[in-house]
């Protein structure tokens, strides 16, 4: 008989799971069959393309509207999913069984391999001891130290958006300027290096467009697919070195791009982590020796860490691992996030106004830039920050996988399918939970029926009592914009810092006003704006940009 060839070899394995997984699901009654939901799409993957659609906001609040706060839709081969936005079983999973509830582990496999050891790829002690290294260097004193920095690049973009205006009023994409200015302080202020001089023409850092371009490219259909059939056997049975050539020799173009971004970023990491260990050597990194008495986060991170005990001591590899993490997690979400704001307050010109004039006091108040207090705490500011994040959180949903089976508590009760009412589900082990953060930040339950909409006032007085009693479990003022408990987002107070700066510089400065073309916002991970061009092919009709109106504000 002669022997199977590898490609064989893998389609009768295929085969074999699929009908095994078949055969199990008539022969083992799934728990979660009775919590109500749609019905399967696919036998192979279930609704999980319509879920996860980039462009499936409607479908998934149609979903919301008919069954709840808690619903079950299919998986790969049928295996059960919840979807959960109930404040309660939220904070459950968050902050009362955070060690049950945890990140999936085709997500951290993929992040290991993206990013390396860094706070997005580990789990339990390892993450706890890298937390705690991180959070000083996070903190409102360190940020406080940066806040010069903060103004330094700022001013830049303000000065070159002003030069595109010089004739009047022109049509502005925002979107590469927020993310390029992103990069910019994520990069002076995180690592002590420029990926950019912020000029009009200037080129852009092979770093940045590796950044921008790993969320689509890992999102791309076959290759989410291929991690979640594929490479977690590949991951457990094939060692490091041997996946490496498996890659290179396979015929696959969308492979060998991810392959490249990420060695990109490796080298960029490496590079980045090299320069300032032989700065503290040299005496240069030190906040003692650097001529304006701050330092970077890198540099007080490998300082830190070199003054750390043995047991609390990260090694050279996670150290590296931090870099592309905060990098990308920096960059994406808070350029996006002050992309929405700045068209909200473009669709609101009462708003804009009103931020104007406070800001405009303030620097009238002020011998120069605002202080780091003084931005952190202009009241309307704040309440723009604060419901622009609310209504368009730039993570609209996240996984977690049971650890173990577990019971989640709901503090809205369900019918189930057999027409009995719970107040708790049983949630085997290995089950995955999809938490929509934009669904519990709309909750009308919990921020009453103006929950969708725009309303930054809302924020100048009370809160419902509807709020405090929700228990939301979200690290940032009873939202789950930046997540809660111990993998809520470390860098929250660093993003509020850069949306009030950018914000306050360019409304004080400038008038915002909508180009009236048809924008379309994508789930892509992090929601991005695109406009709709129906003259393109149907699969690239929405163009990732913002285009905004820009003049300068009257005299």
């Amino acid at each position: 008989m002669p022997a199977l060839t590898p490609q064989e070899t893998f389609g009768a394995l295929l085969a074999t799971w699929v009908a095994w997984r078949v055969l199990r699901g008539f022969l083992v009654k799934d728990p979660l069959a009775i919590v109500p939901g749609p019905p399967p799409k696919s036998m192979f993957v279930g609704n999980l393309q319509e879920v996860f659609d980039t462009m499936g906001w409607d479908y998934r609040d149609k979903l919301v509207q008919q069954y709840g706060k808690v619903f079950s839709f299919n998986g790969i081969m049928g295996k059960k999913m919840l979807w959960v936005h109930d404040s309660k079983a939220l904070y459950h999973m968050l902050l009362k069984e955070q060690d049950i509830f945890e990140e999936g582990e085709d997500f951290l496999r993929t992040n290991m391999r993206v990013f390396g050891e860094g706070l997005l790829s580990t789990l339990g002690e390892q993450h706890r001891k890298q937390r705690k290294m991180l959070n000083p260097v996070f903190s409102a004193a360190h940020l406080r130290d940066m806040t010069p920095t903060f103004y330094s690049v700022v001013h830049k973009l303000e000065k070159s958006i002003g030069r595109q205006i010089d004739q009047g009023q022109a049509e502005i994409d925002v979107l590469p300027w927020m993310s390029r200015t992103a990069l910019e302080l994520i990069g002076q202020s995180g690592f002590g290096r420029s990926f950019d001089s912020l000029e009009p023409d200037a080129e852009e850092h092979p770093y940045a467009a590796s950044l921008k371009r790993l969320g689509g490219t890992l999102q791309d259909k076959p290759l989410f697919f291929a991690r979640l059939f594929v490479y977690r056997w590949v991951h457990n049975i094939v060692p490091l070195r041997l996946q490496r050539a498996i890659v290179d020799a396979l015929p696959w173009k969308k492979l060998h791009e991810l392959r490249d971004l990420v060695d990109l970023m490796h080298q960029t990491s490496l590079g980045i982590f090299d320069d300032a260990k032989r700065g503290l050597r040299k005496g240069e990194g030190s906040s003692e020796t650097k001529a304006d008495g701050r330092k970077d986060i890198i540099s007080a991170l490998i300082e830190a860490n070199m003054n750390a005990s043995e047991e609390d001591r990260l090694t050279d590899a996670e150290l590296i691992g931090q870099v592309s993490t905060i990098m990308f997690a920096a960059m994406d979400t808070t350029s996006n996030g002050l992309c929405r704001t700045l068209l909200l307050l473009s669709e609101n010109p009462e708003v804009q106004r009103r931020l104007r004039e406070e800001v405009t006091e303030a620097y009238a108040n002020s011998d120069g830039d605002l202080d780091y207090e003084v931005v952190s705490t202009l009241p309307f500011l704040d309440a723009v920050c604060r419901e622009s994040l609310r209504l368009h959180t730039p993570v609209p949903m996240l996984p977690r996988q049971a650890r173990m089976d577990a019971v989640l508590p709901l503090g809205t009760p369900i019918t189930t399918t057999d027409g009995k009412q719970v107040n708790e589900l049983f949630i085997p082990r290995t089950t995955v939970l999809v938490m929509s953060l934009h669904h519990c930040n709309r909750d009308p339950d919990i921020w009453g029926p103006d929950a969708s909409e725009w309303k930054p006032e809302r924020w100048l007085s009370t809160l419902p009592q509807s709020v405090t009693e929700a228990r939301v479990p979200g690290v940032y003022s009873n939202l789950m914009t930046f997540l809660g408990g111990k993998r809520s987002c470390i860098g929250f107070k660093f993003s509020q810092l850069e949306m009030k700066i950018v914000l306050s510089l360019l409304i004080r400065q400038f008038e915002f006003s909508p180009t009236g073309k048809k924008l379309a916002w994508l789930s892509n991970g992090v929601a991005q704006p695109t406009v709709h061009d129906p003259t393109l092919p149907e699969d690239g009709r929405n163009i990732t940009q913002l285009p905004l109106n820009i003049k300068r504000v009257a005299a």
